[in-house]
């Protein structure tokens, strides 16, 4: 599968009044509920208003954004689906419930780190079925 970033820009939700966000805020929670029970659904977030900082190479801390990066300050939702076509289908979902435009981009594909992802899964999994229910004793002792 492959994972795409589907996002909104910082202010693309100005445009509904603030009584109605508690009905938005159903909505986009129900199109997660649907991403979670159709198993493509990793992560989902809105960023806080804030300033962004930059960390440079040598580990100095200076105020952000990069200018070209301030449309990305908005929100954003992270599927894993098999084609582009499905990403822009829950993106459509994603659309309706927060009633405003979404950006769709792929993820480039890095086969080193899928394999430690599934590493993480299957340690992860093995520790939860061999774990005995004791408190005291570590996982798959």
């Amino acid at each position: 599968m492959t994972r795409y970033l589907i996002s909104l820009p910082d202010g693309a939700m100005d445009h509904i009044p603030e009584e109605e966000m508690p009905g938005v805020a159903k909505a986009a929670h129900a199109v997660v509920q649907d991403a979670l029970n159709a198993g493509v659904y990793p992560f989902t977030g809105g960023l806080e208003f804030q300033r962004p900082s930059i960390v440079a190479t040598d580990g100095t801390v200076t105020g952000g954004p990069y200018p070209q990066t301030k449309e990305l300050s908005g929100g954003f939702t992270i599927v894993d689906v098999p084609t582009r076509e499905a990403a822009l289908e829950w993106a459509a979902k994603i659309a309706v419930a927060c009633r405003c435009a979404q950006e769709v981009r792929e993820f480039g594909p890095d086969p080193e780190l899928d394999a430690m992802l599934r590493q993480v899964v299957i340690r992860s999994t093995a520790g939860l079925s061999s774990d005995s229910g004791d408190a005291d004793s570590p996982a798959g002792a």
